[in-house]
Formats: C-alpha cells, sequence, structure tokens
C-alpha cells in the first residue's frame, strides 16, 4: 500500500528523490518548491526551479508559496490530508502547524552525519573543512535547525580531490535511495528513530561572496580544500593580471603539491602557487565570461611569470 506524500524540494539535488519516490509507486498529492526566479542574462525572465519543472513533467500540483506562516496556506497543505511531508533542500523554514499537518510528521534528507554539519550548506562545508566521510541521513523534523531524531543513514566517503560538484551528485542519488528505503519502512510501521548526540554538532553557515577568495596565507591543505568545496559553484577565486590589468579567475581543480615560497608566488611555469605552507597546483580553471579549461590551454595565452605574486 503506498503512502500519500506531499514533496518539498527545490533545486537539482531534489529532483531525484521525487522521481524515485513516484518510481515506486507512492501518491505525491502536492510538491512545494521556492517561487520562479528572475533569470537570464538581464534577470527579466522567470524561471521554474528544478523540482518545480520536475513535478509538472509528472503531471503532479505544485504550490510555490512565499512562505508558511500564514493561517491559510498551513490550512491548504493540512487539507492534502497526506500520510507524510519529505523535505530537501526546500529553503523555507516549516512552522509548527506544517511539522504537525500530516499523519506521520516530516521527513528531511539531510546531506551531512548528523549533528555535524546542521545547516544551508553542509556539503562544501565537509569538504572545506577536510572532512574524509559525510552521507546521507533522514530525520524526522522537529522545530530546531536539522535537530530531530534520525531515522537512517548512509556513509559516503570524501576522496582527497572530490570537489562540492561531485559529491553532490553522489549524494543525491543515494539521498533519493535512502529516502524510498525509509519510507518502506514507515509504510510497514518498522521506521525506528534514534536522537541526535548532544555533542559534536557543527553549523554549516550560507556560503558568502566575501569568504570565496583565495587565502594564500592559509596551508596547502586547506586552499586545496577551499578551492574543490567551491567547486563548481559558487566558486573560489583569485586575481590574475593579464597586460598588467587584474582579472578575476575562477579556480575550478587544484592538486597539493610540494614547494615553499612567498605565499601566492608563481612557482614554476605551469601553475604552482606558494602557500602558507606547501603549495598547490592550479589544473582548471575559467576566466571571467569563459569555459572552464585545463591549465594547459590556459597558459597558451596566459603566461605567469616564475616569481610573479598573486595577491
Amino acid at each position: 500500500m503506498a503512502l500519500r506524500l506531499i514533496f518539498m524540494g527545490t533545486p537539482d539535488f531534489s529532483v531525484a528523490t521525487l522521481r524515485a519516490l513516484a518510481e515506486v509507486g507512492h501518491e505525491i498529492v502536492a510538491v512545494y518548491s521556492q517561487p520562479p526566479r528572475p533569470a537570464g542574462r538581464r534577470g527579466l525572465e522567470l524561471t521554474k526551479s528544478p523540482v518545480h519543472q520536475a513535478a509538472e513533467s509528472l503531471g503532479i500540483e505544485v504550490r510555490t508559496p512565499k512562505s508558511l506562516k500564514g493561517e491559510d496556506e498551513q490550512a491548504a497543505f493540512a487539507a492534502l490530508e497526506a500520510d507524510a511531508a519529505i523535505v530537501v533542500a526546500y529553503g523555507l523554514l516549516l512552522p509548527k502547524p506544517i511539522l504537525d499537518g500530516t499523519q506521520l510528521g516530516c521527513f528531511n534528507g539531510h546531506a551531512s552525519l548528523l549533528p555535524r554539519w546542521r545547516g544551508a550548506a553542509p556539503i562544501q562545508r565537509a569538504i572545506m573543512d577536510g572532512d574524509t566521510e559525510t552521507g546521507m541521513m533522514v530525520m524526522k523534523m522537529d522545530e530546531g535547525l536539522d535537530t530531530g531524531p534520525v531515522a537512517m543513514t548512509t556513509r559516503v566517503a570524501i576522496t582527497p580531490d572530490m570537489t562540492g560538484g561531485e559529491l553532490h551528485d553522489v549524494l543525491k542519488d543515494a539521498g533519493a535511495d535512502l529516502i524510498v528505503e525509509a519510507m518502506e519502512a514507515l509504510e510497514k510501521g518498522s521506521l525506528t528513530l534514534t536522537p541526535q548526540p548532544g555533542e559534536g554538532a557543527t553549523y554549516a553557515k550560507k556560503i558568502l561572496k566575501a569568504e570565496t577568495r583565495v587565502d594564500w596565507m592559509r596551508t596547502s591543505r586547506s586552499v586545496h580544500d577551499h578551492i574543490r568545496g567551491l567547486s563548481p559553484f559558487p566558486g573560489a577565486w583569485c586575481e590574475i593580471s593579464f597586460g598588467g590589468k587584474p582579472e578575476r579567475v575562477k579556480l575550478i581543480r587544484s592538486q597539493r603539491a610540494e614547494g615553499k615560497g612567498t605565499p601566492g608566488e608563481v612557482l614554476d611555469e605551469a601553475l604552482k602557487i606558494a602557500c602558507g605552507q606547501g603549495a598547490v597546483r592550479l589544473t582548471e580553471i575559467q576566466r571571467a565570461g569563459g569555459k572552464p579549461m585545463q591549465a594547459v590551454e590556459f597558459l597558451r595565452g596566459a603566461k605567469l611569470k616564475k616569481g610573479t605574486v598573486l595577491p
């Protein structure tokens, strides 16, 4: 017997879970997603979220409230008479009437090993902090920020050069499988909930533009983790001068390397850059308005002399 579910999500990360729940036969009575946003070069076109588009392709009703705090929205949610709600990167806080608005509760697919990395940017923060493991968890939501009891966990290794984008793709598929498994257990009445431990909580704050610039004073490991954690979006960056004019360049990939010098110093003709301790080699970069390119291709048109110090 299939469950009657509400799905709440917005970005591409959430789409795999929505599709997986529909494919195994659950009845998705409505999808909630963030309202269409301005997009395009001039920002004049309103673009529906990836979840919104996926739901429409599945023939599911889509609701896009700006807030769930109003009594009318809460009543409309409850009127769906759902067994449970599934929340994956939705982007709105759920007030208590929403959390209580289904028969069995709201279940969140969260991309970390809770209580580590509660909050908005767990994928990027795990890599930027040098973690070697993360995972997906299914949690029953309460009024706190990712503080509810955990139902299921799957673990994923973070390899030394894995980027945020690569980890995103691994976790979105792992999360879809895990939530399908959790809903099967919920349907059978066998889903167990375990309170999160009181120690070890960390918070994955939203990535701010001010912190995306590379700080060459940091260790090579820290710089490398910073670059790969923010790749491909929003992207770590540094300034490189072309013809005496500084230009912001996005750093897509790097490798840790042997070497020492003034932090930011170009140590060879192949983009090895000194850090506060050790060095990194930039292997893939992107100039403003261009496409990502390998370092070899970049250096054909932009020579960086050994001894140059990047700011």
